[in-house]
Protein backbone atom coordinates (compact mmCIF):
# COMPACT_ATOMS: atom_id res chain seq x y z
CA UNK A 1 0.00 0.00 0.00
CA UNK A 2 1.21 3.48 -0.88
CA UNK A 3 0.09 6.16 1.56
CA UNK A 4 0.71 9.65 0.18
CA UNK A 5 0.26 12.83 2.21
CA UNK A 6 -0.94 15.83 0.18
CA UNK A 7 -0.39 19.48 1.21
CA UNK A 8 -2.13 22.44 -0.46
CA UNK A 9 -1.12 25.93 0.71
CA UNK A 10 -1.04 28.01 -2.49
CA UNK A 11 -4.04 30.16 -1.47
CA UNK A 12 -5.92 31.06 1.70
CA UNK A 13 -7.13 27.46 1.85
CA UNK A 14 -4.99 25.35 4.16
CA UNK A 15 -5.71 21.79 3.07
CA UNK A 16 -4.26 18.38 3.93
CA UNK A 17 -5.34 15.06 2.46
CA UNK A 18 -4.21 11.46 2.73
CA UNK A 19 -4.56 8.85 0.00
CA UNK A 20 -3.93 5.14 -0.23
CA UNK A 21 -3.08 3.67 -3.63
CA UNK A 22 -4.62 6.68 -5.38
CA UNK A 23 -7.82 6.79 -3.32
CA UNK A 24 -8.65 9.69 -0.99
CA UNK A 25 -9.14 8.38 2.55
CA UNK A 26 -8.85 11.47 4.78
CA UNK A 27 -9.04 15.24 4.35
CA UNK A 28 -9.01 18.31 6.58
CA UNK A 29 -9.02 21.92 5.42
CA UNK A 30 -10.00 25.45 6.31
CA UNK A 31 -10.28 28.77 4.49
CA UNK A 32 -9.83 31.99 6.45
CA UNK A 33 -9.46 35.64 5.48
CA UNK A 34 -5.95 35.63 6.89
CA UNK A 35 -3.37 32.98 6.03
CA UNK A 36 -3.42 30.39 8.83
CA UNK A 37 -1.08 27.82 7.31
CA UNK A 38 1.64 28.27 9.93
CA UNK A 39 -0.81 27.56 12.75
CA UNK A 40 -2.88 24.81 11.14
CA UNK A 41 -0.78 22.79 8.71
CA UNK A 42 1.04 20.50 11.13
CA UNK A 43 -2.13 20.06 13.21
CA UNK A 44 -4.06 19.01 10.10
CA UNK A 45 -1.31 16.57 9.13
CA UNK A 46 -1.45 14.95 12.55
CA UNK A 47 -5.25 14.80 12.39
CA UNK A 48 -5.53 13.02 9.02
CA UNK A 49 -2.79 10.54 9.86
CA UNK A 50 -4.39 9.65 13.18
CA UNK A 51 -7.86 9.42 11.62
CA UNK A 52 -6.51 6.89 9.11
CA UNK A 53 -5.12 4.75 11.90
CA UNK A 54 -1.53 4.94 10.68
CA UNK A 55 1.66 6.72 11.74
CA UNK A 56 3.95 9.03 9.83
CA UNK A 57 6.31 6.09 9.30
CA UNK A 58 3.66 4.46 7.08
CA UNK A 59 3.88 7.29 4.53
CA UNK A 60 5.35 6.42 1.13
CA UNK A 61 5.64 9.99 -0.19
CA UNK A 62 4.49 13.58 0.27
CA UNK A 63 3.00 15.76 -2.46
CA UNK A 64 2.86 19.52 -2.20
CA UNK A 65 1.42 22.42 -4.19
CA UNK A 66 4.40 23.80 -6.09
CA UNK A 67 2.71 27.05 -7.13
CA UNK A 68 1.85 29.49 -8.39
CA UNK A 69 0.14 31.27 -5.51
CA UNK A 70 0.85 32.95 -2.21
CA UNK A 71 4.56 33.40 -1.58
CA UNK A 72 4.22 32.79 2.15
CA UNK A 73 1.77 29.93 1.76
CA UNK A 74 3.96 28.13 -0.74
CA UNK A 75 7.06 28.57 1.43
CA UNK A 76 5.29 27.06 4.44
CA UNK A 77 3.89 24.13 2.48
CA UNK A 78 7.12 23.26 0.70
CA UNK A 79 9.24 23.64 3.84
CA UNK A 80 6.90 21.33 5.75
CA UNK A 81 6.84 18.75 2.96
CA UNK A 82 10.61 18.78 2.61
CA UNK A 83 11.06 18.39 6.36
CA UNK A 84 8.82 15.32 6.44
CA UNK A 85 10.48 13.76 3.39
CA UNK A 86 13.96 14.39 4.74
CA UNK A 87 13.15 12.97 8.18
CA UNK A 88 11.40 9.87 6.83
CA UNK A 89 13.63 9.43 3.77
CA UNK A 90 10.64 9.32 1.41
CA UNK A 91 10.09 10.99 -1.99
CA UNK A 92 8.78 14.50 -2.59
CA UNK A 93 6.20 15.04 -5.35
CA UNK A 94 5.37 18.49 -6.76
CA UNK A 95 1.90 19.22 -8.15
CA UNK A 96 1.13 22.63 -9.60
CA UNK A 97 -1.90 24.25 -8.00
CA UNK A 98 -3.73 25.06 -11.26
CA UNK A 99 -3.57 21.50 -12.62
CA UNK A 100 -4.80 20.30 -9.23
CA UNK A 101 -7.70 22.77 -9.49
CA UNK A 102 -8.63 21.39 -12.90
CA UNK A 103 -8.73 17.87 -11.46
CA UNK A 104 -11.39 19.01 -8.99
CA UNK A 105 -13.37 20.97 -11.59
CA UNK A 106 -13.44 18.09 -14.08
CA UNK A 107 -15.42 16.00 -11.59
CA UNK A 108 -18.22 18.60 -11.62
CA UNK A 109 -17.92 19.86 -15.20
CA UNK A 110 -17.03 16.89 -17.43
CA UNK A 111 -16.74 17.62 -21.13
CA UNK A 112 -16.09 21.35 -20.56
CA UNK A 113 -13.15 23.62 -21.32
CA UNK A 114 -11.68 24.52 -17.93
CA UNK A 115 -10.05 27.78 -16.87
CA UNK A 116 -8.36 27.56 -13.46
CA UNK A 117 -7.61 30.87 -11.72
CA UNK A 118 -5.72 31.85 -8.58
CA UNK A 119 -6.01 35.41 -7.33
CA UNK A 120 -2.85 37.45 -7.84
CA UNK A 121 -4.26 40.77 -6.52
CA UNK A 122 -6.20 43.52 -8.28
CA UNK A 123 -7.35 42.29 -11.72
CA UNK A 124 -4.44 39.89 -12.11
CA UNK A 125 -4.67 36.12 -11.85
CA UNK A 126 -2.48 33.08 -12.31
CA UNK A 127 -4.34 30.97 -14.84
CA UNK A 128 -4.28 27.89 -17.04
CA UNK A 129 -6.82 26.56 -19.55
CA UNK A 130 -7.41 22.90 -20.40
CA UNK A 131 -9.55 21.38 -23.15
CA UNK A 132 -12.38 18.92 -22.45
CA UNK A 133 -9.89 16.18 -23.43
CA UNK A 134 -7.43 17.36 -20.75
CA UNK A 135 -5.06 18.95 -23.31
CA UNK A 136 -3.29 22.19 -22.42
CA UNK A 137 -4.79 25.13 -24.34
CA UNK A 138 -3.08 27.94 -22.42
CA UNK A 139 -0.06 27.32 -20.21
CA UNK A 140 0.31 28.78 -16.74
CA UNK A 141 0.81 32.54 -16.79
CA UNK A 142 0.16 35.66 -14.74
CA UNK A 143 -2.39 37.80 -16.61
CA UNK A 144 -4.09 41.14 -16.10
CA UNK A 145 -7.66 40.47 -17.18
CA UNK A 146 -10.31 42.58 -18.88
CA UNK A 147 -13.61 41.92 -20.65
CA UNK A 148 -11.89 40.50 -23.76
CA UNK A 149 -9.42 38.15 -22.05
CA UNK A 150 -9.45 34.51 -23.24
CA UNK A 151 -12.23 35.16 -25.79
CA UNK A 152 -10.67 32.61 -28.14
CA UNK A 153 -11.27 29.82 -25.59
CA UNK A 154 -15.00 30.45 -25.02
CA UNK A 155 -17.17 28.78 -23.98
CA UNK A 156 -15.52 27.66 -20.76
CA UNK A 157 -16.01 27.22 -17.03
CA UNK A 158 -13.78 29.32 -14.80
CA UNK A 159 -13.11 28.69 -11.12
CA UNK A 160 -10.69 29.16 -8.25
CA UNK A 161 -10.33 32.11 -5.88
CA UNK A 162 -9.61 34.41 -8.84
CA UNK A 163 -13.00 33.76 -10.42
CA UNK A 164 -15.29 36.00 -8.31
CA UNK A 165 -13.60 39.22 -9.43
CA UNK A 166 -14.60 38.44 -13.06
CA UNK A 167 -18.27 37.61 -12.63
CA UNK A 168 -19.31 41.21 -13.33
CA UNK A 169 -16.74 41.71 -16.10
CA UNK A 170 -17.66 38.63 -18.15
CA UNK A 171 -21.46 38.80 -17.99
CA UNK A 172 -21.80 39.25 -21.77
CA UNK A 173 -19.68 36.24 -22.70
CA UNK A 174 -20.27 32.49 -22.85
CA UNK A 175 -18.36 31.75 -19.67
CA UNK A 176 -19.69 30.12 -16.53
CA UNK A 177 -18.24 30.86 -13.10
CA UNK A 178 -18.11 28.19 -10.40
CA UNK A 179 -16.86 30.12 -7.38
CA UNK A 180 -17.36 27.12 -5.09
CA UNK A 181 -14.36 25.31 -6.62
CA UNK A 182 -11.20 26.30 -4.78
CA UNK A 183 -7.79 24.81 -4.13
CA UNK A 184 -7.87 21.59 -2.14
CA UNK A 185 -5.34 18.88 -1.44
CA UNK A 186 -7.76 16.28 -2.83
CA UNK A 187 -7.02 17.61 -6.31
CA UNK A 188 -3.48 16.24 -5.95
CA UNK A 189 -4.46 12.63 -5.28
CA UNK A 190 -4.59 11.18 -8.81
CA UNK A 191 -1.72 13.34 -10.07
CA UNK A 192 0.55 12.41 -7.17
CA UNK A 193 -0.32 8.72 -7.52
CA UNK A 194 0.69 8.80 -11.19
CA UNK A 195 3.93 10.60 -10.31
CA UNK A 196 4.67 8.05 -7.59
CA UNK A 197 4.16 5.11 -9.93
CA UNK A 198 6.47 6.74 -12.51
CA UNK A 199 9.14 7.72 -9.96
CA UNK A 200 8.65 11.37 -10.86
CA UNK A 201 10.17 12.87 -7.73
CA UNK A 202 11.82 16.16 -6.76
CA UNK A 203 15.22 16.73 -5.19
CA UNK A 204 14.34 17.27 -1.54
CA UNK A 205 17.40 19.40 -0.89
CA UNK A 206 17.05 21.79 -3.83
CA UNK A 207 13.36 21.95 -4.72
CA UNK A 208 11.82 25.43 -4.60
CA UNK A 209 8.24 26.60 -5.23
CA UNK A 210 7.16 28.00 -8.60
CA UNK A 211 6.33 31.59 -7.64
CA UNK A 212 5.85 32.93 -11.21
CA UNK A 213 6.09 36.49 -9.89
CA UNK A 214 8.59 38.17 -7.57
CA UNK A 215 7.51 38.57 -3.97
CA UNK A 216 6.03 41.99 -3.20
CA UNK A 217 5.57 42.81 0.47
CA UNK A 218 2.39 44.58 1.43
CA UNK A 219 2.34 47.81 3.42
CA UNK A 220 1.14 47.23 6.95
CA UNK A 221 -1.94 49.27 7.78
CA UNK A 222 -1.87 51.53 10.80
Amino acid sequence: MAYILHLETATKVCSVALSNDGKLIQQKEIEEDGYSHGENLTLFIEAVVQAAGITMKNLSAVSVASGPGSYTGLRIGVATAKGICYALKIPLIAVDALTSLCEIAREQHPGKTLCAMIDARRMEVYSMIQSPENDLLKPISADILDETSYQEFSPFVYFGDGAPKLQDVWTDYDRVADVEIKCSARGQVALAHDAFQNNNFEDVAYFEPFYLKDFIAGVKKA
